[in-house]
């Protein structure tokens, strides 16, 4: 897996942690706010990945997104949650340029 892939799988596992209700606040509450400005930094790391290797970049613009807004309890825990599935969905989705063997030459092009 290549790094774009890895930092979509590890960035979607810190968001679906993050939005489990008791247990991302608390770590969000504990660690002074910090946490949501490391994911910050890391979206925008993956987005610049992603964006090199031509995978999908929908989940880190969300994350950015969530990492601003998550300071607000109930929203946050919906948009982490959302954020981890279009995460997850990115870093399992096949690349779409796939090598297709190439056809075979017409009768007489010889």
């Amino acid at each position: 897996m290549k790094a774009a892939g890895t930092l979509l799988l590890v960035t979607a596992i810190f968001e679906g942690i993050l939005g489990i209700p008791l247990l991302g606040g608390t770590l969000v509450m504990l660690s002074g706010y910090t946490v949501l400005f490391v994911t910050l930094v890391l979206h925008i790391i993956t987005l610049v990945f992603c964006s090199q290797h031509n995978k999908p970049i929908v989940g880190s613009i969300l994350g950015i997104v969530t990492s601003v807004l998550a300071w607000i309890p109930v929203l946050g825990m919906i948009l982490h949650l959302t954020t981890a599935v279009f995460l997850f969905y990115a870093a399992f989705k096949k690349d779409h340029l796939q090598q297709h063997p190439p056809y075979p030459p017409a009768p007489g092009s010889f």
